[in-house]
């Protein structure tokens, strides 16, 4: 289980065996490029159960030969950001009586503008796409109330093997289409940042390989 005032985020590497050469699972987001499966762990929800369920969420695969505990991150914010620990009403000022329009659900990073006694006023800024966006397409600044939010990311890493013979495909989820492809896991194409640095992390700091 998470421990408080900590989100639990979890990464699934989903490979298979093709042609002798191991291949991972990546996706393509239609606005914010080439991705993992990964996601927020849910309230009372194991890291395990978790990374099963973000699997199936974002590629549709719900049968796997194994699944694997490799390690875990741990991110301290420097302070200019924060994550929403629990769904979060977003104030028009810092006093509960306030109008309140907006939330921003569990799990979204927001970038810490400044503090009122038990309020912090929080940005949530999406561009139109990555990694150079035109505009500004959404855009919330507000005030939290800051036993809302976490500033440690506790990031566990899992490996899941499967034998899917599917090739490319599209999957639903969190109100985008999604594309599936395979790569050579030696051959991968850019990753959006942070992402980019979890295979480095999970092979030199946790000297995890993945086995054929």
């Amino acid at each position: 289980m998470i421990k408080p005032n900590v989100m639990g985020k979890v990464t699934c590497f989903i490979t298979r065996e093709k042609k002798n050469n191991i291949e991972l699972l990546l996706i393509q987001h239609p606005n914010a490029g080439i991705q993992f499966p990964a996601g927020t762990v849910e309230i009372n929800e194991d890291f395990k159960q978790s990374a099963l369920r973000e699997a199936f969420e974002e590629t549709g695969l719900n049968e796997f030969l194994s699944c694997n505990y490799i390690g875990k991150q741990e991110l301290n914010f420097s302070g200019d950001r924060y994550i929403v620990f629990q769904k979060a009403k977003v104030y028009s000022r810092p006093d509960l009586s306030s109008s309140h329009w907006a939330e921003i659900r569990r799990g979204i990073t927001v970038k810490h503008e400044r503090k009122n006694e038990k309020f912090v006023q929080i940005s949530y800024i999406e561009g139109d796409k990555y990694p150079a966006p035109n505009y500004v397409t959404y855009q919330i600044t507000g005030w939290v109330e800051e036993t809302q939010l976490a500033s440690t990311v506790e990031r566990h890493f899992y490996h899941l093997h499967t034998n899917s013979e599917l090739s490319e495909w599209e999957q639903q989820a969190d109100n985008h289409t999604f594309k599936l492809f395979w790569s050579p896991i030696n051959k991968l194409p850019e990753i959006v940042s942070p992402q980019n640095e979890w295979i480095k992390y999970v092979s030199n700091e946790l000297k995890y390989t993945f086995p054929i």
